[in-house]
């Protein structure tokens, strides 16, 4: 079988994998990204190596693969940037804004503090033990504001805070892994040869002031680009020239981010997003036409890419003792850091706690954060599995305690 013949046999089994699994994990009120991720467990060196012989179908791999994934994740935060309201942010947004600095600054406190105890002694590498505080930022919305829809809730001020507070969480986790990212300087993670040039010695500080030039003419360059495609969409609404420019703005975003700036691709892609979003019609138009390849191809590869690989090479005692920390304690900072603000700006103790449970849910930006970090050298195949653990656990938490906390209160009234 000719290579290109394994690729298109590779990407044939992987769609019909992520779908079969993604609807089961669907059906049992879960997300369906961890059907992804587990069919690409199924079919990577995880369960295959060693088994079948190297020429063999399995395990699958491959550069092209992996370039298909880099897509999907640069539409996945393209796409989240697209649905970014910057009107509800500035509504809520200082009461929002200050929870998610609560729900981003605990997680990323006490991860580090589990990553000295238990990853720190074993690899001498304060990066390393950084960058599991730097995973427990992020926050998934999605499983939430399915969950409030179905209860009601979405459009009281407790469904909007969380919504909110999720979508800003995200973007300060985005600035701090590209800031983490830059200073760190690991692996092939973000590889910038202007950076270079400029910062031969990589002087943090340089690499930080040279990331927030891109981040001020991405901002600028943005209000051209906004007005642009505001022309475009008067003299051509709903056309397929709208999706495709969006696009190319996205895809050279991302490329100047990291190659110019040493900023994350991710990060270049998400900004493009939000530029767009600021023309509500043209940004909902160009996001149903940019789902579709996203959401049947280059997405569910992203995800089983993801799973591919988890490995349970050196998967010891230790790596279980350290996924149990990992779990436990990315959902109580969360829990911690958003209810705490939430009850010092005048929330009361059951609103504080929904907020804060709102928040524990974890996602696609956890397991992008977790791919950059494997990109970097700053994680392995096992330690993987521990993210995708947490996305598992708290994917079945956040809605179970939700339903519980907002039932309780409807047979108090009952009883009143």
């Amino acid at each position: 079988m000719t290579v290109t013949l394994y690729t298109i046999f590779s990407i044939a089994v992987i769609l019909f994998l992520t779908k079969i699994f993604g609807l089961t994990m669907r059906k049992w009120g879960l997300p369906s990204v961890l059907g992804c991720i587990i069919a690409g467990f199924l079919l990577g060196p995880a369960l295959w190596e060693g088994v079948i012989p190297e020429n063999g179908i399995f395990p699958l791999d491959g550069g092209v693969i992996k370039t298909f994934a880099e897509i999907g994740v640069l539409l996945v935060l393209f796409s989240a940037g697209l649905e970014t309201n910057l009107g509800e942010l500035k509504k809520m947004g200082v009461k929002a804004t200050l929870i998610a600095l609560g729900g981003v600054l605990v997680p990323l406190i006490l991860g580090t503090v589990v990553g000295f105890i238990f990853i720190y002694p074993t690899t001498k590498n304060v990066f390393t033990a950084i960058f599991l505080g730097v995973i427990m930022c992020a926050t998934s919305v999605g499983i939430t504001v399915e969950t409030l829809k179905e209860l009601g809730k979405l459009k009281t001020e407790v469904g909007t805070i969380i919504v909110s507070a999720a979508i800003i969480d995200d973007v300060i986790g985005i600035i701090i892994l590209t800031v983490f990212m830059s200073v760190a300087g690991s692996g092939d993670g973000i590889s910038s040869p202007i950076l270079s040039l400029i910062n031969p010695s990589g002087n943090a500080v340089i690499s930080v002031l040279w990331m927030l030039v891109y981040f001020v003419l991405a901002v600028v360059g943005g209000i051209g680009i906004s007005k642009l495609f505001n022309h475009v969409v008067k003299k051509h609404p709903d056309t397929h020239r709208l999706p495709i420019y969006s696009l190319v703005v996205c895809f050279i975003y991302s490329v100047v981010a990291e190659v110019v700036f040493g900023v994350a691709d991710i990060t270049g892609a998400y900004i493009a997003g939000v530029v767009l979003s600021t023309n509500h019609r043209a940004a909902e138009y160009v996001d149903r036409k940019v789902a579709v390849p996203s959401y049947m191809l280059f997405g569910p590869i992203f995800f089983a890419h993801i799973g591919m690989q988890i490995s349970f090479t050196g998967f010891t005692l230790d790596v279980i003792w350290l996924m149990l920390a990992f779990v436990i304690v990315a959902i109580a900072s969360k829990i911690i850091g958003c209810s705490v603000t939430s009850k010092m700006l005048g929330y009361d103790n059951k609103d504080s706690l929904r907020i804060g449970i709102g928040m524990i849910a974890r996602g696609e930006v956890a397991l992008v954060v977790a791919q950059k970090g494997i990109s970097a050298g700053l994680m392995d195949g096992s330690q993987l599995t521990i993210v995708v653990m947490l996305v598992l656990v708290s994917s079945v938490l956040a809605p179970i305690l939700l339903k519980w906390l907002y039932k309780e209160k409807t047979e108090n009234k009952k009883v009143a």
